[in-house]
């Protein structure tokens, strides 16, 4: 039951995350809230066209991504990894995934940390455009 919670609470954190920047972009967000431009280091576009964006993401134990935002769209976890989440405001939140995870996020903004003792790794499918019927 703890894991499934986790597990849960992890989802919720991560489609925030997502959910944040699709709705960032959507708005006219400026490219300095762009993950990818903010920090190339860990984020690789593998696919990009007007509809979606691909990114395969990395974050070693230790390392830290500033303030950042993510739209709407889907996070897939390549390994086991436990980062801490924190909102603008200063809340924070321990995020645990397994492999395999699969994640709706919501548009989010929220700075990263790997507290973990193992590489973070996931690819994200962002929307640059809210769904429609």
């Amino acid at each position: 039951m703890m894991k499934r919670a986790a597990h849960l609470t992890a989802g919720m954190i991560l489609g925030a995350s997502l959910a944040t920047f699709a709705f960032a972009l959507s708005s006219g967000v400026r490219s300095s809230q762009d993950p990818v431009k903010l920090s190339p280091q860990y984020y690789k576009v593998l696919m990009e066209n007007d509809r979606v964006r691909v990114l395969e993401y990395r974050l070693k134990p230790g390392e830290k991504e500033p303030t950042h935002s993510h739209p709407a769209g889907v996070v897939y976890s390549l390994g086991d990894s436990t980062l801490r989440s924190t909102l603008p405001d200063g809340q924070a939140a321990e995020v645990s995934g397994k492999a395999g995870d699969v994640f709706w996020r919501n548009p989010l903004t929220h700075a990263l940390e790997n507290i973990g003792k193992t590489e973070a790794r996931a690819l994200a499918v962002e929307l640059k455009h809210p769904c429609r019927p």
